[in-house]
């Protein structure tokens, strides 16, 4: 019997057809042939809509080679794209409108302010969400600076701490701005009066985009650099959401974020919080407390957007060991757990996408079984109606 069939949907980096995360598609692929599903990689561009085929790119994990191959469509979809400005976007949205009658494993999710606003909805997420407005003017600022002395101003699609502005409150009335432009490069930081914010947020270069302000929160470490977490929560192989793992991520020298493409360096949850918070009792209260609350908001944005396999949550944790979420991630890497050392959840990480994918093909071919015995069984129902009705009319007529 034929393998069932996954093709995980990305993008193109640019013209030369370069991709972004090769590797972890070559571990992918050799997860999926030792648990008995073939995995190949595809973009929009590759699709040929007429003849209904891929030229997709597929691993020999044997020869350790790529090459291409024109295939049929696969039995599920996991979409890895990301979004680019870019016109190969706007192809994955048509892609995703014209062939919606696939399985897909997950669908695009909102940005940050409309996801800030679903979980917001809920009292048991309310606490745990910095304090976050949509970006209209500086007086969105100034009005969160008089009650926090910290500030951000974030793109509402932005990845990678891409284009993000810190706004500290100094003791001398004066305001520090800290940030990295759009190439993630560390812009030099300056002082203003709070007369001069508005102009200063002008001629901040926002690429166009729309932004959210949002409550800062005070993660500095003793070294003086920007900390926080990043919580992977995945769906297994039995379509229940479970922590993958959780690894903390530090910012460098001058940096107002953690981010690891932004040379930030990845370290254990538990070695970073011993140094934050110290007692490991607390440690496993605030581990427990972040796991569930992980899943949680999961499980809700499931509901709310359905069709998710997995989920990033950035986490930042304060000097009372009190959990907030700071951003989720649709589209998560899995490179924060290597670098931390932690070579088994990495592993987990890689595997659970492709042990989801078995599973809801699986689930799929039972449902249709069940329709199709249903139908069987209605045929039947109708066909012994019928006979009964011809019955029934002979004997009224005798």
């Amino acid at each position: 019997m034929a393998q069932p069939v996954l093709g995980i949907l990305t993008l193109y980096l640019n013209e030369s057809k370069v991709l972004e995360e090769r590797p972890v598609y070559e571990k992918m692929i050799r997860a999926g042939k030792r648990i008995g599903i073939s995995v190949f990689v595809f973009t929009p561009q590759d699709v040929e809509d007429r003849s209904g085929k891929i030229h997709a790119m597929v691993y020999n994990s044997d020869t350790k080679k790529w090459g291409r191959r024109w295939v049929r469509f696969p039995n599920v979809v996991y979409d890895r794209c990301r979004i680019q400005k870019s016109y190969r976007f706007q192809q994955l949205l048509a892609f995703r409108k014209r062939y919606s009658h696939l399985l897909f494993l997950n669908r695009p999710l909102r940005n940050k302010w409309t996801i800030y606003r679903t979980l917001g909805k809920v009292p048991a997420f309310r606490s745990h969400l910095p304090i976050t407005k949509l970006y209209q003017s500086s007086e969105d600022v100034a009005m969160l600076l008089k009650k926090f002395p910290t500030v951000y101003l974030k793109p509402i699609n932005g990845t990678g701490g891409r284009g993000i502005l810190r706004i500290d409150r100094r003791k001398d009335g004066t305001l520090l701005l800290q940030g990295r432009n759009h190439s993630r490069k560390i812009v030099q930081p300056r002082h203003v009066s709070r007369s001069s914010l508005s102009s200063a947020l002008s001629s901040w270069d926002m690429h166009g985009d729309r932004y959210i302000v949002q409550q800062g929160l005070n993660i500095k470490l003793p070294s003086g650099r920007i900390h926080d977490y990043r919580m992977l929560v995945q769906k297994n192989g039995s379509g229940s959401w479970e922590v993958t793992g959780c690894a903390g991520r530090v910012g460098p020298f001058r940096s107002i974020t953690s981010n690891l493409h932004g040379g930030g360096e990845a370290a254990t949850m538990n070695s970073l919080l011993r140094q934050w918070i110290g007692s490991d009792e607390t440690i496993t209260q605030i581990r427990e407390t972040a796991e569930k609350f992980g899943i949680s908001v999961a499980r809700h944005l499931d509901g709310a957007y359905g069709a998710l396999c997995e989920l990033a949550l950035d986490l930042a944790i304060d000097r009372r060991g009190k959990v907030w979420l700071l951003e989720v991630n649709p589209k998560p890497s899995r490179e924060v757990f290597k670098r931390a050392g932690e070579r088994d959840v990495y592993r987990k990480a890689i595997v659970r996408p492709i042990e989801y994918a078995l599973w809801s093909y699986r689930q799929k071919k039972e449902s249709r079984s069940l329709k199709a015995t249903s139908n069987i069984s209605t045929d039947m129902d109708q066909r012994q109606l019928s006979e009964l009705i011809a019955e029934y009319g002979h004997a009224s007529s005798d």
